[in-house]
């Protein structure tokens, strides 16, 4: 092996998977960093925001969750990871809390704001590399999101994954607990159910 590569080898030994610029820095001086860019041994994935160049996962994810900590896949972007739509979306959903600053992202994103008071309810975790997770609501609590926000992407598409769930063994028992959390999606889930039940 050679001497730069064995250098670069061991820079890339002091920088986790994915960092800001400001933790390179307390690791590497910043000749070490330009040189690790200029060798392609690591990325820009936005602004002040690198990833070595042979880790895996999704950096559009990554940058969603490194900028906004309490970013939660939701809506078409949750009810497709869940199998209950077979839409791929152009772009992530991702719910904050209400109040909750949106940052600037390279990622397509659109930027949801739910309210604080149920934000954490079905919200569950999506490992994206060793170190970084982003919040991903459960397949019921998506249903009900399309139910509570049919408005905005049309009831057949809360109807289609409402459907898609219970064909994939969803208890009904369960989405009428959570939904009574929403009472603006709860009595259209029950008439829902009592349709297709």
């Amino acid at each position: 092996m050679s001497r730069v590569t064995s250098t670069a080898l061991g820079l890339l030994a002091m920088l986790p998977d994915t960092f800001r610029y400001t933790e390179a820095r307390e690791r590497l001086n910043e000749r070490q960093f330009r040189s690790l860019i200029e060798s392609g041994q690591i990325n820009a994935i936005s602004r002040g925001l690198y990833r070595k160049a042979d880790s895996i996962g999704d950096d559009d994810l990554l940058e969603i969750a490194v900028k906004a900590p309490m970013a939660t896949i939701c809506l078409r972007s949750a009810l497709s990871r869940h199998g209950l739509i077979d839409d791929i979306p152009a772009e992530y959903d991702i719910a904050i809390p209400r109040g909750s600053w949106m940052p600037e992202a390279n990622a397509p994103v659109r930027w949801r704001q739910f309210d604080k008071a149920t934000f954490k309810l079905g919200r569950d975790q999506l490992a994206l590399d060793d170190d970084h997770s982003i919040g991903i609501y459960s397949a019921e609590r998506s249903v009900i999101d399309a139910f509570r926000l049919r408005h905005l992407d049309g009831a057949d598409l809360a109807n289609d994954a409402l459907k898609q769930w219970l064909r994939q063994g969803g208890q009904p028992s369960e989405l009428l607990r959570l939904s009574s959390s929403f009472p603006r999606a709860a009595s259209a889930i029950r008439r829902a159910l009592e349709i297709l039940l």
